[in-house]
């Protein structure tokens, strides 16, 4: 709730300090809501409601009841929020407004994720499309997003299109900043003769834990074949220059490669806190 809480006045702010005063849209539900206000005199936080509403019926069918009602609270809260509070405008610098109008909705609605909830229903509805079509989420928003930004070249301007792209990066940026946070994981594999020494940095100096498998490699035209051991682990990005730093001290010419993950689920992935 505290998250949920934070969440709806941050993004209340940044829209009503920031993107609405001056003419700027986001992506997503909320783009839809802004576009819309822009060209009619219906109220904002009226759209809010309006425009999520369908999104929310399909969130029942896809996702379940439990996050349909906090999706229903903070999308109800957000709109009270805009109804009644009145935040003041910040600035009317252009490329100000597109950064940080996008920075605060892009926290609040990052934060209500955190909570458990969603501020902008665009998501259900790519979750569901991905379902039915087999593509992935990510295609299917930014095709809406395409959309809903071609939609506000025609109806408002391209100046102000393209400045609501900024926004929008802003916020996706800042979205996953605050639902990731320092804990953004990577996967590390790597191959060295000195595979035992570098296990043991892992596992005692960043209180990882790792997998050790086999691996044979081979390499030119013969084919050369060797037999090693391959590490792999899982740290954080504050992590990986201590890692590297440690893998030069034992082993300057192993072979590492590192690839971000998007979510982790099950085994030892959480830090080892370790006895001094």
């Amino acid at each position: 709730m505290f998250f949920i809480i934070v969440g709806i006045f941050c993004a209340a702010f940044g829209l009503e300090s920031f993107l609405l005063p001056n003419t700027f849209i986001d992506g997503g539900a909320t783009g839809i809501s802004l576009l819309i206000t822009e060209v009619t005199t219906i109220p904002l936080w009226m759209l809010i409601v309006l425009v999520n509403l369908p999104f929310l019926v399909l969130g029942y069918r896809v996702i379940g009841k439990t996050f349909t009602i906090k999706a229903i609270a903070a999308i109800l809260g957000l709109a009270l929020v805009l109804a009644l509070v009145q935040f003041p405008e910040v600035t009317q610098d252009k490329l100000l407004v597109a950064v940080f109008g996008g920075f605060f909705l892009g926290a609040g609605i990052g934060l209500s994720i955190r909570g458990g909830s969603v501020l902008d229903g665009t998501e259900v509805l790519a979750i569901f499309l991905s379902r039915k079509l087999s593509v992935k989420i990510g295609d299917v928003i930014i095709l809406i997003n395409i959309l809903i930004f071609l939609a506000a070249a025609y109806l408002l301007s391209i100046e102000t299109a393209l400045y609501s792209m900024l926004t929008y990066l802003a916020a996706s940026k800042t979205l996953d900043f605050v639902v990731d946070g320092i804990e953004e994981y990577t996967g590390v594999t790597i191959i060295s003769k000195k595979s035992e020494e570098i296990r043991q940095v892992v596992t005692e100096k960043l209180g990882r834990g790792l997998t050790v498998y086999k691996a044979t490699g081979g390499y030119g035209k013969e084919g050369i074949r060797n037999e090693y051991d391959v590490i792999y682990t899982v740290i954080t990005r504050l992590e990986i220059r201590k890692l590297n730093i440690e893998i030069s001290k034992i082993d300057p010419k192993a072979f590492v490669v590192m690839n971000s993950i998007n979510d982790t689920k099950g085994g030892m992935v959480k830090k080892r806190f370790l006895k001094t």
